[in-house]
């Protein structure tokens, strides 16, 4: 079984979403789910999920320490759910194509450094945008600039405020993310 490690920031809906298909599932298990932020909505989730949690600093994340919490869970796949910082070098070193993020637009458009959550959304309202979506995307050293691994787009209208975005895009997002990463541990042959 292949072993799924969870990096998240935030409230932690799409990692309950993952964990809950995975214990479900034989393909793979969640092992961790790691966070930057102590009062993250993600860690009493996971913790309810069984799954063990880790919380690590800035300075963790950027110095290697982070790289040995993360390499004693030994992941097949890293998952960034909802995960705000940058990943360091030695971790997507250590993992090549072995780490995957997901964005709420659909990427190249509406990415980089500051644009998450309703960022996002507020920015496809202004620009009167007729789709916007979500994309799964391997990590690399920028922001939203990995290789695509699964897009999907949705109608945004002419009304829709940026909370309707939001709501078309997480329903995209609990809906294909656990699939996606399903597809990927399986068909992936470096996993």
């Amino acid at each position: 079984m292949k072993r799924i490690l969870i990096f998240a920031s935030g409230s932690g809906t799409n990692a309950k979403n993952i964990i809950e298909y995975f214990g479900t599932n034989t393909t793979g298990t969640v092992v961790a789910v790691f966070s930057n932020n102590s009062k993250a909505g993600v860690l009493e989730k996971a913790q309810k999920l069984n799954v063990p949690t880790e919380i690590f600093s800035k300075e963790e994340l950027n110095s290697g320490k982070l790289l040995q919490k993360v390499s004693k869970f030994q992941p097949d796949l890293i998952v960034l759910a909802g995960f705000l910082l940058k990943c360091p070098q030695d971790l997507i070193e250590s993992y090549p194509n072995r780490i995957i993020n997901i964005h709420p637009a659909l990427l190249p458009k509406f990415g980089g450094k500051g644009m998450y959550g309703m960022h996002v959304h507020n920015a496809v309202v202004e620009n009167k945008e007729k789709e916007t979506g979500i994309t799964i995307h391997y990590v690399n050293e920028n922001y939203d600039e990995g290789a695509v691994i699964f897009q999907k787009s949705v109608v945004v209208l002419s009304t829709d405020t940026p909370e309707v975005v939001a709501e078309k895009i997480h329903e995209l997002e609990q809906r294909y993310f656990p699939s996606v990463i399903e597809n990927l541990l399986t068909s992936t042959s470096n996993l």
